[in-house]
């Protein structure tokens, strides 16, 4: 599982995803989807994520209401964006429509 801060127009959010990488067209179909066409994109350890989120983060990993290949752990922007240090982030992946 991998996890991620997406930073979009409306601000930061966390998700986890089983794409085996950020630029995964799947995955960008997925933001797509869900209105997100314009991103920047930080990979995060996902030990460090389950860690900080606890048991927030167990209860979404079994929410069956979401999908395996994306779910979104945290929307609230202004937590998300001071949860983590920038030394923390891994290479920014950026991802706008052609």
């Amino acid at each position: 599982m991998k996890s991620a801060i997406v930073f979009t127009g409306t601000g930061p959010i966390l998700i986890l995803t089983t794409f085996s990488s950020l630029n995964d067209p799947g995955f960008i179909e997925k933001l797509t989807v869900k209105g997100i066409k314009k991103f920047i994109a930080y990979e995060l350890d996902p030990e460090l994520v389950k860690i900080k989120y606890g048991s927030l983060y167990d209860t979404v990993m079994n929410d069956v209401k979401q999908s395996d290949d994306l779910r979104v752990l945290d929307y609230n922007g202004h937590n998300v964006f001071y949860n983590f240090a920038f030394s923390e982030l891994g290479n920014p992946i950026l991802h706008e429509p052609k």
